[in-house]
């Protein structure tokens, strides 16, 4: 009797040592879910601590885009202005002036542009193309740390951390070389209720 219940120890603990380990929440499954966003839209608040200053500086609004590449950052306060990103163009809006640019003509904003709008629409490429990446956590909790590879992108940002639950993005913080740091919270609106199967649908005036 003994001798059989050592053998069923031996053979469960051969069974386990065979079986593959838990695969780990890695970036092509986190890339995989934030591709499943096409679009969305979300309000954001941001503290940004300069060294120097006493308090942080405050600025809050609203962040859309569109897959593949249409971002658009509008602030509405402390002052309304408007930084929209289509393809490799850059348009720079406050009051009643605009500003377009290229971004391949600035490395350092464009390889910004490209962490953020990489994250959004899940395109993993273009993330390592920039930044040495690490994702921690699990589906419902997790962090995406970015360092960047382009020596004129390090020379300003030191790292990036954006976190998230599912596919949507939740936060946004940077630290740049000289000690200054950003922290960006990330409130996704919600979609529209969807109308249950068999539900009556209002009829349209």
């Amino acid at each position: 009797m003994r001798l059989d219940w050592l053998c069923r120890v031996l053979v469960l603990a051969v069974a386990f040592c065979a079986a593959p380990a838990w695969a780990a929440f890695d970036l092509p499954e986190l890339m995989g879910l934030l591709s499943r966003q096409k679009s969305g839209e979300a309000r954001f608040t941001e503290q940004r601590f300069v060294h120097g200053l006493e308090g942080p500086l405050d600025a809050s609004g609203t962040l859309s885009f569109e897959a593949p590449d249409k971002l658009v950052r509008r602030t509405l306060s402390p002052r309304i202005e408007t930084m929209a990103v289509d393809g490799n163009t850059l348009t720079l809006s406050r009051g009643n002036r605009n500003r377009t640019l290229a971004l391949d003509s600035m490395p350092e904003l464009l390889g910004l542009v490209e962490a953020m709008r990489g994250t959004l629409t899940g395109d993993g490429t273009t993330l390592q193309r920039y930044f040495k990446s690490t994702v921690t956590g699990v589906a419902n909790q997790w962090t995406l740390d970015l360092v960047p590879n382009d020596s004129r992108l390090a020379a300003q940002v030191r790292s990036m951390r954006i976190t998230g639950r599912g596919g949507e993005v939740l936060g946004l913080e940077m630290e740049f070389v000289g000690g200054d740091r950003s922290v960006m919270n990330i409130s996704p609106n919600s979609p529209p209720s969807a109308v249950p199967a068999g539900a009556p649908r209002r009829a349209t005036p």
